[in-house]
């Protein structure tokens, strides 16, 4: 089958065996799979023991499962397979498994090929009424709402995201349904323009905030929401990249400042999301898998592969 391998570089193949799925799996069938900020930072060293097929964002057709009401069914998948016996698994955070397999990123292949397995458990059909190139948004806008799984943000609070991209953007339309005064401090100004409907927006601020989300994708989020979170604030970090930053933890520690790691998130919530109408979304730019060059250089609000 063809399939985008990763060992070091990125490789396209079209001779790559095609997956058999455990006692516990379905197989899946990709129909559409998309680009994540994640992919293109391990391809700059973010997961240097990872070899394998990318990708972890995808909505495909179950061929195969142990359990039969999936089959034929349109599906998302949660990336994360816990072993359901360590520490983390049997508290509820399964998440955060020591043994856990992730698609794409640790020790399991990923949907940037013709065919996947996944556990049946992390799968969520999807409903008739939404497109493959809606519901693949699904696991990025899980981690979205995943923050507010973790923080409570009050619709009285002054809220910050810090970004103007693709996970800023999502995380800015999740955040606005609570009705919070929020601000979105970017970079690029025609990037900006899209943010109007949601909340203010800016390019630098003297402002101060309750909570600051670092959804930046760069090493200086942290730098930047240290500066923007108020004493006894909380920041969200959103942000996974290759790269390491050097901040003063004192500084944190000194004015009580909450530092919340987020990534994962609910998919069900997101799913109902999508199928109100209530996520703005632009169109997903679709190449063929071969072209997977172009799919990571892209430009647009996101890109991705589709398989016929």
């Amino acid at each position: 089958m063809k399939a985008l391998y990763y060992d070091k570089v990125a490789m396209y193949l079209e001779d790559y065996n095609k997956p058999v799925p455990g006692p516990k799996e379905s197989l899946i069938k990709i129909l559409i799979s998309a680009v994540c900020n994640t992919d293109k930072e391990i391809l700059k060293g973010y997961k240097p023991d990872f070899f394998g097929v990318l990708g972890h964002e995808f909505v495909g057709v179950v061929l195969e499962s142990n359990n039969r009401d999936f089959i034929g069914k349109r599906v998302v998948g949660e990336i994360n397979a816990g072993c359901g016996e360590c520490i983390y698994c049997k508290t509820g955070r399964k998440t955060h498994c020591i043994n856990r397999k992730v698609i794409g990123i640790a020790d399991k292949d990923g949907c940037f090929a013709e065919y996947m397995t996944i556990n049946t458990e992390l799968l969520h059909p999807v409903p008739d009424d939404i497109p493959s190139e809606v519901a693949v948004f699904t696991e990025p806008l899980a981690a979205a709402l995943e923050i507010l799984e973790q923080v409570h943000i009050k619709p009285s609070q002054n809220v910050a995201v810090i970004g103007d991209g693709r996970l800023a953007y999502m995380i800015t339309q999740v955040i606005s349904l609570t009705g919070a005064d929020l601000t979105v401090i970017g970079r690029h100004k025609e990037k900006l323009v899209n943010f109007n409907n949601f909340a203010k927006t800016a390019i630098e601020t003297e402002e101060t905030f309750e909570v600051v989300i670092d959804a930046s994708g760069s090493p200086t989020g942290i730098v930047t929401a240290g500066r923007l979170v108020r004493k006894k604030g909380t920041i969200v970090l959103k942000s996974t990249y290759a790269g390491k930053t050097n901040i003063d933890m004192s500084y944190f520690v000194v004015n009580e400042i909450t530092i919340k790691g987020s990534r994962c998130g609910p998919f069900e919530p997101a799913l109902q999301l999508l199928k109100r109408g209530l996520i703005t979304l632009p169109p997903i730019e679709l190449y063929e898998l071969k072209d997977y060059e172009k799919a990571f250089e892209s430009k647009a609000f996101k890109a991705g592969f589709e398989f016929k």
